[in-house]
């Protein structure tokens, strides 16, 4: 009986919405099969009186112009956004170092709200969310289909306030609950030590403003910790999901001869001339040439990816670790009126020898996982850009075979990370074999 009722209902629906049509002379198809550019641009308007007249509650003009400006954008690719007048203000204060929130860099996956990597020491990263953890719930709220810049604005908030984040990790059998307290989310990009004498190690968690400054600070701490030289040095970009363009170009550059291919290190091509761009290096404070070892995994994005592919392509650096994300697309970002802004992307970026970054990432020359956890870090982190919904394509570019390490055992060396720890090993090798050679 049940059923016969659920059909019966099913169809008055159909014949009630068929009539609704017909009266109300909406054109379920204009002649064709086909509509014309005409009627595609007068379907907005269209669409937005219907809501304002016949929509069962009444809808807020400005509300109905953001959510179709989102829906144009997100069918572009996963990172052309609008941003409001308070998000567009928080992004600028972001790139400065310092704003309040949980310290999570997101994306879109799929329709769900992915983790790309936690900033190092924030309260999502001392929580222990990790890459490629979804974000399922905010405050117990479901994040499905919520647009990138509600979802962050969430998530900010004043230093002390508290948020539930409901996460649904591969490895796990149940969604994680995550009980965080808010703070001033000081970015600190740069963290350095000296792992052995004479072998240096800089963490960039983030490009910012200030990074290539900093960077150029460690190097020296670095330096005059080790008796005025360094026989090596590892640069850690796991997790970094990226940040500003220029401080990239500087961290490699300080590594590249200006007249080795006349010292490229990214170039970008787009549609219009003014988004193709050559990045060079024409810093004459160089450092000397000593081995060098470049950390990448799943996390690391965007500007890490340069200046991996720079080192790499130049022969500058090894590159080790697991397959970066992969989003080497340009976002620029266009000033609106009354304060908002629009995040579009416009161009992709190519390393010096022409490869694309979009949707391939940087093959690292030695595959090396991350010791013990490597079984659980491929479930949880397989997320690239590639795997995004409505991702922009790359361009073919040779296929790069990287050679798999076996595992090592670090913790003999008093170093608990095992890629750092094989990179450490890496850098003496190439020591005595220097040394061999002379």
């Amino acid at each position: 009986m049940g059923n016969k009722w659920t059909k019966t209902a099913l169809a008055l629906t159909a014949i009630a919405f068929l009539g609704y049509a017909a009266w109300t002379g909406l054109r379920l198809n204009r002649g064709g099969s086909e509509q014309s550019d005409g009627d595609y641009l007068s379907l907005l308007p269209e669409v937005m009186e219907l809501i304002k007249q016949k929509y069962v509650d009444k809808v807020d003009d400005k509300k109905l112009l953001e959510g179709a400006v989102n829906g144009m954008l997100a069918s572009l690719d996963p990172h052309s956004a609008y941003l409001p007048p308070d998000f567009f203000k928080e992004m600028n204060i972001e790139m400065s170092g310092s704003f309040g929130g949980l310290g999570i860099e997101i994306t879109m996956a799929e329709g769900r709200l992915t983790v790309i990597a936690p900033i190092d020491d924030t309260p999502a990263f001392r929580a222990g969310i990790k890459a490629g953890d979804i974000i399922w719930a905010i405050d117990g709220k479901p994040t499905l289909d919520l647009a990138i810049n509600e979802a962050v604005k969430r998530m900010r908030g004043p230093q002390g306030t508290r948020v539930t984040l409901t996460v649904i990790r591969r490895s796990a059998q149940r969604p994680l609950v995550f009980n965080l307290v808010r703070d001033i989310i000081k970015t600190k990009s740069m963290r350095a030590r000296t792992l052995e004498p004479g072998y240096g190690y800089i963490r960039i968690a983030h490009f910012q403003e200030r990074t290539g400054e900093e960077f150029a600070a460690a190097l020296h701490a670095l330096r005059t910790e080790n008796g005025g030289a360094l026989r090596g040095l590892v640069i850690d970009l796991r997790n970094n999901p990226g940040g500003l363009l220029e401080p990239a170009v500087t961290v490699a550059g300080r590594f590249l001869d200006a007249k080795a291919e006349n010292g490229l290190v990214v170039y970008t091509k787009g549609r219009e001339e003014s988004s193709r761009m050559t990045l060079t290096t024409g810093m004459d404070d160089k450092e000397p040439r000593y081995p060098m070892v470049v950390l990448i995994n799943g996390g690391s994005a965007s500007a890490s990816e340069i200046v991996a592919g720079a080192l790499q392509d130049h022969k500058r650096a090894v590159i080790m670790g697991t397959q970066s994300f992969g989003k080497g697309s340009v976002q620029t970002v266009f000033p609106l009126a009354g304060g908002a802004g629009l995040k579009l992307t416009t161009a992709r970026y190519y390393t010096p020898r022409g490869r694309s970054i979009q949707a391939r990432g940087i093959t690292p020359d030695i595959i090396v996982e991350n010791g013990e956890i490597a079984a659980a870090a491929k479930k949880e982190m397989d997320i690239r850009e590639r795997d995004l919904e409505n991702h922009i394509t790359g361009e073919e570019t040779p296929e790069q075979k990287p050679e798999p390490a076996p595992p090592a055992r670090a913790e003999e060396k008093g170093v608990t990370d095992n890629q750092l720890g094989r990179a450490l090993d890496l850098l003496k090798g190439m020591n005595l074999l220097g040394n061999k050679k002379s």
